[in-house]
């Protein structure tokens, strides 16, 4: 019976072609549209300026439930459910006065002394906000898929197509590239020395030594409790954690490249965009000239051993690594702090580079140009610049909201405390969200919950997630993997 029921999991999550990219975008529109009601709210009528269980509440169906709901209750209504959270915004924005102070400009000795030390790196809302959104949505979606008020539809696609949980997968990577930056930018614009290879590697390894080890318990868990495994995902063994173990250290070794650029004049923004499409369209190559796409797709899985076992998680690698790059080429522009004067320009960088990216993904998109499919499996070219351009534009959106209301704000003013405690132990609540999934899974049938019972245990594990973030924001606690 146990056997049973794991195949008819299996069976759930498997041969899957995904949905529409405009239906996609729609969803995922709940996050920028959430925190047009958050900015409203709090700059009208100065709501979360003390924050109590009435403002946690609101906050968290902001933040949290509103992600949750779009992707199971209103999946079909996601405009009409947008359209009903920006309405009160609208309405706000409208009738009542604002309510935030702006501090006076500062003067223009203090600009000229900003511009000529060395990059800040103080806390900005807009990047803080779309990690912390990306992060709940993720969060929501990875238990919501085991049950059926989840559309087929958001859930992974077995090989060529879009959907909701493969844009997910890519965002997570090109995040935590973004933000991974931050090092570089360190060590590179305020002119210090490249550190040795040696001394890059060991630095590399510190930071992928818990991940594997994380891929490594997650292996035996799985394995361990007979879990219902989608196999094509990544292979037999490999996992997501292996993914983000590995791409540290290769990275470590392309930063062999920077200084050449820097002596040629070029900004390490278009370096490692170059690195990414140089990587990306390569990867292409080989698997279109070598075989390896059939291989993937429909080879034999034990031919090589674990290599074959474990195809999909290696090949795809090349792919993540890309996207990888691609986030540390926002991240080299988004992450300095930027004066006064300069606030524009990040805005025309992030709607170039936004455009950029998604005319690039058109070029190569089927029927459009070069005939490519999107597979999030192969994590080829157009699955690439398709995350590239979602997320750059998701940036963009949240930069745009942040000007409109809250320039020249408080940051804390700016920012959902719900965002900014997933932000901060992002990495330690996926993976407690990943232990509460593997815990329900083993404790109830998922299948057989209708959706009013189906939405209480999500909203239950969402509300759990959420109050383990606050209190470890709360008592200033970083948790670092």
């Amino acid at each position: 019976m146990a056997q049973s029921l794991k195949n008819l999991k299996q069976d759930f999550v498997s041969n899957l072609t995904g949905g529409t990219i405009n239906e996609i975008n729609l969803v995922t529109a709940v996050a920028p549209a959430t925190y047009i009601l958050y900015a409203a709210l709090q700059t009208r009528l100065g709501f979360f300026k003390s924050y109590g269980p009435l403002q946690f509440i609101a906050d968290f169906l902001l933040s949290a439930a509103a992600p949750l709901f779009s992707t199971t209750l209103y999946s079909s209504f996601p405009l009409l459910l947008n359209l009903l959270i920006v309405s009160p915004a609208i309405l706000l924005r409208l009738g009542q006065p604002r309510n935030t102070k702006r501090p006076a400009k500062p003067k223009p000795q203090d600009v000229e002394k900003e511009a000529s030390s060395a990059p800040e790196f103080s806390k900005k809302p807009f990047i803080t906000v779309y990690r912390g959104s990306m992060m709940t949505i993720t969060c929501c979606a990875i238990l919501a898929v085991d049950f059926r008020v989840f559309p087929r539809r958001f859930a992974k696609v077995e090989n060529w197509g879009t959907s909701l949980m493969d844009i997910g997968v890519g965002s997570f990577v090109f995040s935590s590239g973004m933000m991974n930056a931050k090092s570089v930018v360190k060590g590179y614009l305020v002119k210090c020395a490249s550190e040795p290879l040696g001394a890059r590697l060991k630095g590399a390894m510190r930071t992928s030594l818990p991940l594997l080890v994380l891929g490594i318990v997650r292996l035996i868990m799985v394995k361990g409790v007979d879990y219902a495994e989608h196999v094509t995902e990544y292979g037999v063994h490999w996992n997501f954690f292996f993914t983000l173990g590995f791409l540290p250290p290769l990275l470590a070794i392309l930063q062999s490249v920077l200084p050449a650029a820097s002596r040629m004049g070029i900004s390490y923004t278009f370096a490692y965009t170059l690195l990414s499409l140089v990587t990306a369209v390569g990867y292409q190559i080989v698997l279109e000239k070598t075989g390896l796409e059939a291989f993937v797709l429909v080879g034999d899985r034990n031919k090589f051993g674990l290599i074959s076992q474990n195809k999909e998680g290696i090949s795809s690698f090349a792919g993540y690594l890309s996207i990888f790059l691609a986030g540390m080429a926002t991240g080299m522009y988004t992450l300095p702090q930027d004066t006064q004067s300069q606030r524009f320009g990040l805005l025309k960088k992030l709607g170039g580079w936004s455009l950029f990216w998604t005319a690039s993904f058109i070029i190569t998109k089927e029927r459009w140009g070069f005939d490519l499919a999107v597979s999030r499996r192969l994590a080829n070219l157009p699955y690439i610049l398709w995350v590239a351009s979602f997320n750059t534009a998701q940036i963009a959106a949240f930069y745009l909201i942040e000007r409109g209301y809250f320039r020249g704000a408080e940051y804390s003013d700016a920012v959902p405390k719900v965002l900014e405690a997933f932000n901060r132990n992002g990495l330690a609540i996926f993976l407690v969200a990943n232990l509460l999934t593997g815990l329900v899974n083993v404790s109830i049938n998922t299948l057989e919950y209708g959706r009013i019972a189906a939405m209480g245990v999500l909203t239950s594990y969402i509300l759990v997630l959420t109050l383990l973030a606050v209190e470890l924001d709360k008592r200033n606690l970083s948790i670092k993997l």
